[in-house]
């Protein structure tokens, strides 16, 4: 609030503030740089969420589906020690208040705490209490100052220098700036907001205007005349606040006092007055909130629960569902996206890298995903852990597959070798087994793990099991994918070819039980089984940079009596990624 005043008139005028863009400004007597005139405008943009209710509506939600349901990475089960250091450096209540800065304050910050030259914690530290120092000759800011209020800082007050992340020795706490680049800004980010922060000081005005004329019981405005002559300035003004403290509220100056020569030279007041008023203070209202609506780019304020005007829950759930996903994409997934890459900066110190995502508060009905959710848990595009239930069945099969699994290093120290590995043909397995004349010395069931065990022509014993291959996945695998490249396994054929009650979930339409050496992960699935052939070397440890650890040439095995059978034009659905067939590996394709 601002008052203007003339030496020849006895009249006080108030006039409401004017806005202002931000001025970042640079003083050579300084080595920070101020943001705003008066060096406060941190606090400006607190005031006005305070004070404006859409404005506080509409950052408080978006604050929290940007932080969701907490912090979690699609990799947690194969980095456990990874995962947990995450959550030790990072706590939840740290997240919540970086989302909330990081949309109010239009940047965010964490403080990086070091121990032995790794860090051992990161904290949020309040972004409105530091100030960017300088740049250096390279327009880097190496350093940030903090004052707890900068509104009240005195000429010989001294801020604390802090280094920027990256720029201190290893030891001490340094800072680290969450922002997006703005053309222009090199010290500070504008919030995204900016268009609209009018419209959040028009509607805090106008509340407290409101409000005043409550609470002076909506009457007119008050004309007191001293009609015994006109006193000095300074009199005029005790006279007139001991007569405010009297006769008014706390707010506002209901009352004006006018100071005259004589009655017939009293001061004289007109009323304008406003008509409609109520329809005229409901436009303004609703010019604020559509306006704050579009500056934070929100699809539908149902998404925030928010109601305007006549929406409510029953609007039509498609509508409602395309504003979601909308939503999440070009307002809520690029805050997210800052976040965690600062995040991954600071796990970069200690050689942590985990593929992070924050849980989503979107229904799940409302998320957009290739398959069904029971086919796939899609971690990365929905934002939603899969809780115990939904993963049982995928427990079950694991849980039956573990019992025959066997570890592959163990069979190798055993004195074994990888001998040949190629993917699986279902058109070519019979002939294979008899090929590899394995057939002429059938072990026992009580010395042998498969019946494709045995001996070759030339006397040496070998072993044929299966591999989840390749050991890999992507963002969007299977959590049964990632589990059995987890567990990187070997097994037997007549314990993958065969029909299994678990892992329902993964079964065609209307069917109770799946056969995992077929249809691998289900439909659209990227694996296959691989087929590997192992040669016993009399118990000597192999070497694991031998070539025998490699598929091997067809010299070599003829040499051992194997020979290569030719290829079918057609491969078999088990030789197939299930996402490369037409069918795309749905037992039942969809029409």
């Amino acid at each position: 609030m601002a008052r203007n005043q003339t030496s020849k008139s006895n009249i006080h005028v108030v006039n409401l503030s004017t806005y202002n863009k931000p001025k970042v400004v640079e003083d050579k007597r300084k080595d920070w740089v101020a943001y705003g005139e008066d060096n406060n405008y941190y606090q400006y943009l607190i005031d006005l969420f305070t004070g404006s209710t859409t404005q506080n509506a509409i950052i408080n939600g978006i604050s929290n589906l940007i932080y969701g349901k907490g912090l979690d990475a699609l990799d947690s089960s194969s980095k456990t020690d990874e995962y947990a250091a995450l959550k030790s450096i990072f706590s939840n209540n740290c997240l919540r208040k970086v989302s909330l800065d990081l949309k109010l304050l239009g940047e965010a910050s964490f403080q990086v705490l070091y121990k032995d030259g790794r860090v051992f914690k990161s904290e949020h530290f309040p972004r409105q209490t530091l100030r960017a120092e300088k740049c250096n000759e390279e327009g880097e800011i190496e350093a940030y100052y903090y004052f707890h209020d900068w509104g009240k800082i005195k000429p010989n007050s001294k801020p604390k220098r802090i280094a920027a992340f990256g720029f201190g020795n290893g030891r001490e706490p340094e800072v680290k700036i969450i922002k997006k680049y703005v053309s222009g800004y090199d010290y500070y980010c504008p919030v995204d907001y900016q268009g609209a922060l009018c419209y959040a000081e028009l509607e805090s005005e106008v509340a407290d205007y409101l409000i005043n004329d409550v609470k002076s019981g909506f009457s007119g405005t008050k004309i007191i005349n001293f009609n015994n002559g006109v006193p000095d300035r300074e009199k005029q003004l005790q006279v007139k606040n001991e007569v405010l403290n009297k006769l008014t509220g706390a707010r506002g100056e209901k009352v004006i006092v006018a100071f005259n020569n004589n009655a017939d030279a009293k001061t004289t007041i007109d009323d304008v007055p406003l008509n409609d008023a109520p329809a005229h203070y409901e436009y303004l209202s609703n010019e604020c909130s559509n306006k704050l609506m579009v500056a934070h780019r929100i699809t539908s304020p149902l998404l925030l629960g928010i109601r305007s005007g006549n929406n409510g829950l029953g609007n039509n759930a498609d509508e409602i569902k395309t504003a979601s996903l909308l939503f999440q994409n070009i307002t809520i997934k690029p805050y997210q996206d800052l976040i965690i890459d600062a995040i991954d900066d600071i796990l970069a110190v200690n050689g942590i890298s985990l593929k992070l995502y924050f849980k989503t508060l979107q229904p799940l009905e409302f998320i957009e995903t290739d398959n069904a959710i029971t086919d796939e848990a899609r971690e990365e595009e929905t934002g939603v852990k899969l809780s115990k239930e939904e993963d049982f069945d995928d427990e079950e099969l694991l849980k039956e597959l573990e019992a025959f699994g066997e570890s592959e290093d163990e069979l190798l120290e055993n004195g074994w070798e990888l001998f040949d590995e190629r993917a699986v043909d279902y058109d070519q397995e019979e002939a294979l087994d008899k090929m590899l004349s394995l057939a002429s010395v059938v072990p026992s069931r009580a010395n042998a793990k498969s019946d494709l065990d045995g001996e070759s022509e030339s006397g040496k014993k070998y072993l044929v099991r299966y591999q989840y291959a390749p050991l890999a996945v992507s963002n969007n695998s299977r959590d049964f994918c990632k589990k059995m490249v987890a567990r990187s396994k070997i097994y037997r054929k007549e314990d993958l070819n065969k029909e299994s009650r678990a892992n329902s979930e993964l079964a065609a339409k209307g069917e109770s039980s799946y056969n995992i050496f077929l249809y691998k992960g289900g439909a659209n699935c990227h694996h296959f089984w691989l087929r590997k052939t192992y040669i016993f070397k009399g118990g000597i440890k192999p070497d694991p940079n031998s070539p025998n650890a490699k598929p091997s040439y067809k010299s070599e095995k003829a040499k051992e009596g194997i020979k290569d059978p030719s290829l079918t034009d057609e491969p078999s659905i088990v030789s197939q990624r299930p996402i490369d067939r037409k069918d795309r590996g749905y037992k039942n394709p969809r029409k």
